[in-house]
Order: structure tokens, then sequence, then C-alpha cells
């Protein structure tokens, strides 16, 4: 009898430890601050879904030819790109009393006005004030707004979490959040854009709608999170721009992980299942149900805590590709079979997911490098710089899209497109994503750092230990 209760005792007492620990784990993230961070990461998502769907708008609603607007958009992400850097090395630079990626966080509510700009040009303007209206427009919307938000966002992430249990649980679990609401953004849009597709004022109203509310919902973050966590050593100094130098001429595996970024922008701003579902399926209000397939592909996020605890980040993002291209070969097959459809768009779901949601974990493994070869960490920037890299992927997708349906013969004013048209939708929508998920699960074979981290990391504690003994001993000698 005293045994049991010995062991009743000893079984609470392991439990409580366990409770204590829990609570004491650094990397535990609350629902609240979970939820709390992840609201401008909704606010955005939904706002790329949403910019994807400019060509649509500019081809049917303000009759301009594909092969312009794909130039124009190409020609103002490459604009959009070359601020990245500029951004970065701001806000590596910032210093403020509520930290330094935190303020950033205001560049909200220029977003999605701008945003909702893009999308409001009168359809009676002459062709040279869209195209002013539409780039001006598109510009401080992506170049400016977007890019101080990309750029402040692994900088303020650091800075308020500093745990890499926390950093995969804010990617994977709070992706599983963002997925949720653009899934049903992606259900609800097309239904709407069945009936105002053609519409000018229509396409302003709607996207004025989603406007307001995400703007405020974007905000919450910056009101709930503070930066309280300590990176770098307090004596560093400020970054200069002669540390921008350094560092893009020694951080190799920085252009991996922008190689990366590049190829797989490419693919996902080419915006062609707009296409595929207006003139193969011929039905673009079902487009958004069967994005719901997607709903399945959303729920692996949740495991991966557990999967990356065995599976290194690198391999599972290879994995991811190797699904891609399975799932654009179904496609390809499908033609207007939605059952198909379905089972391809839910393997891309899992596919696209890990490069989705951690890549960002790789800009960090970049900014431990810098620190380990002894420079600044300057997340800001490397983030900048793969921004940089995506911007121009996204440039070139938009443009390539344009480009190969103008040279098949595509005509948005056209009730019937022709078989070289039609042809070359399926080609973009099936063979070359697979193309460009081969080219990421090769350059993903380069890039080592992963192996590296630990001797980094135990190196930079040891550095930092005999700097703060250095310290302490200046005023035993004084």
């Amino acid at each position: 009898m005293q045994n049991g209760q010995a062991g009743n005792l000893k079984k609470a007492e392991e439990d409580m430890f366990k409770k204590k620990e829990k609570v004491n784990d650094p990397g535990r993230v609350g629902a609240g601050r979970l939820l709390a961070w992840q609201s401008r990461a909704i606010s955005t998502s939904v706002q790329a879904v949403l910019i994807g769907y400019l060509m649509v708008y500019c081809t049917n609603a303000l009759g301009m030819s594909a092969a312009l607007v794909g130039t124009l958009l190409m020609a103002s992400k490459i604009v959009d790109g070359f601020t990245d850097l500029f951004a970065g090395f701001l806000v590596d630079r910032t210093n403020t009393k509520i930290g330094r990626g935190r303020p950033y966080e205001v560049c909200i509510l220029g977003l999605w006005l701008t945003t909702w700009l893009a999308f409001s040009c009168p359809a009676s303007m002459t062709m040279v004030v869209k195209c002013v209206w539409v780039v001006a427009s598109y510009i401080m919307a992506q170049a400016i707004f977007m890019t101080f938000l990309n750029a402040s966002n692994t900088v303020y992430m650091v800075r308020a979490f500093n745990n890499d249990k926390a950093y995969i649980t804010l990617n994977s679990i709070g992706g599983f959040v963002s997925v949720f609401v653009v899934i049903i953004f992606n259900v609800m849009f097309p239904m709407f854009e069945a009936k105002i597709i053609s519409s000018a004022p229509g396409w302003s109203r709607l996207v004025g709608f989603i406007a307001f509310p995400l703007a405020i919902i974007g905000l919450l973050r910056f009101f709930f999170i503070k930066e309280d966590k300590q990176v770098e050593a307090k004596s560093q100094e400020a970054v200069r721009f002669s540390d921008v130098k350094v560092l893009l001429k020694s951080n190799k595996y920085m252009y991996i992980v922008s190689l990366i970024y590049f190829v797989n922008s490419i693919s996902g701003s080419m915006g062609v299942t707009n296409y595929y579902y207006l003139y193969i399926v011929k039905n673009v209000g079902i487009m958004g149900v069967m994005s719901l397939f997607t709903v399945i592909a959303m729920f692996t996020l949740l495991f991966y805590p557990k999967i990356l605890k065995k599976v290194s980040i690198t391999h599972f993002m290879q994995f991811g590709m190797l699904l891609y291209i399975v799932s654009g070969t179904l496609n390809f097959f499908a033609g207007k079979n939605l059952p198909i459809l379905g089972i391809a768009s839910v393997i891309a779901g899992v596919a696209a997911l890990p490069i989705s949601f951690l890549s960002g974990l790789l800009i960090i493994d970049c900014a431990e490098y810098n620190e380990w070869q002894g420079r600044p960490r300057m997340e800001g920037t490397l983030g900048c710089v793969t921004g940089f890299a995506n911007k121009l992927g996204s440039a070139f997708g938009s443009f390539l899209l344009g480009a190969l349906l103008s040279a098949a013969g595509f005509d948005g004013s056209a009730q019937v497109q022709s078989a070289s048209a039609i042809a070359m939708i399926r080609f973009l929508f099936s063979f070359m994503m697979t193309i460009f998920g081969l080219l990421v699960a090769i350059s993903l074979c380069f890039y080592k750092l992963e192996k590296m981290k630990p001797q980094m990391r135990k190196d930079i504690e040891e550095r930092k230990a005999q700097a703060a003994a250095a310290e302490a001993a200046e005023p035993a000698k004084s």
C-alpha cells in the first residue's frame, strides 16, 4: 500500500515537473501569441493571392493585351526587386525603442491602399493612362510597402522569439492558420470574380471591400508582439554599406537560397490557373470550389514540428518538389476531369507548403553563417537579397506568361481561343510547373548549412562567452 502511494506521489511529482518544464520552455508559443503573430501573414497572404488577379483584371476589365500587361508587370517587379537591398540595409540599421523590425509593420496600411488603387483604374481612360495607373499602384504596393514588410519580418521574428522550436511552430502551425484563411478566400473570391470579371467598377468595389478589414487585421502583430530578445552583442556597431558588399561577396549559401526563391517564384507567379479554368474547364467559378481540395494538404502543416525532428528542412523541401512534379504530370492529362484536377490540387498543395513556409528558416541559417564568420547577422539584408530573387522570378514569370500566351495567339477579348492558345495554357498549367519543381530540388542539393549549424552555434556561443568574460575583466583591471 505504501509502495503504491509512493509510486503515485512520484508520478505526481514527475507530472508537476513536466508542466513546469512546458511553461518554462523558451520554444513554446501560446495560442494568443501565435494568432497575433500570424495576423500580418494572414493579411499579406490574401494580398499576394489577390494581386495575382491583376493580369486578368487588366486583360478582361481594362482591355489591355496579355503581352503588354506581362511586360509592364515584369518591369514593375524588376524595379520592385532593386528596392529590396536598400530596404534591407535600412532595416538592419534601424534601432528604435520599440525594436528593429516592428516599426515597419505600419506599412500594411499603405499596402492595402495601393492594392485597392491598382484595381481601381477607370476603364474609360486612355491606354497610356491605364499603363501608368497600374504600374504606379503596383510599384507602390509591392516595391515600397510589401518590400519593407518582407525586409523586417525575419528581423522581427528573431528578436521576438529567438528559438528554433518557436520558428518552426510559427512557420508551420502559424502557416496552417494563414493557409486556412487563404483557402476560404480562394473559394469565395472566384465566385464574385465570375460576376464582375469584365467590370472595372466591380473590381474596385470588391477589392475595397476586402482591403479595409484586412488592413486592420494586419496591424494586430504590431500592437501585441514586442521585440524583447537580445540577439547580437550590445557592443556591435551599426551595419555599414561596406558590410553589404562583404555579404554579397562572401556568403555563397545566400545565393543558393536566392536561386530557390527565384525558380519557385517563377512558377508561383505565372497565374495560369485562371486561364485554365476559364478556357479549358470553362467554369472559372468552380476554381474556388476546387481549391477546397487544398484543405487536405493544409493539415500536413500540423505535423511539421514532429517531421522536422527526424528530417532536415532541405530534404523535406526536396520531397515536396518531387510531389510537385507528380502534380504537374496529372494536370496535363486531366483536361476537364475535376476528380483528377482535385487529386493533383491536393498533391500540389502538399508539395508547395514546405517551400512556402520554411524557406525563411534558411535565411536565419545564412545570418548565423555571417555571425560565425565574424560579420553582422544582417537578417534584413539577407531577406531582401532573397526577396530580390523572389521578385525577379515573379517578374519573369509574369512576362513569360504574357509572352507565351501572346505567341500562342491568345486574345483576351475573344470568346473562343485558338487551338495553339489552348495547348499553351495546358502546357503552362502542367509540364512547365514540373520543370521548375525539378530545378528547385536540384538547387537544394548544394545547401550545406544545416549540417554545419551545430558547430557554428557552438563556436558563436564560445566567442560570446569569451567576449563577456573579457568585458567583465576590464573593470577589475582598472
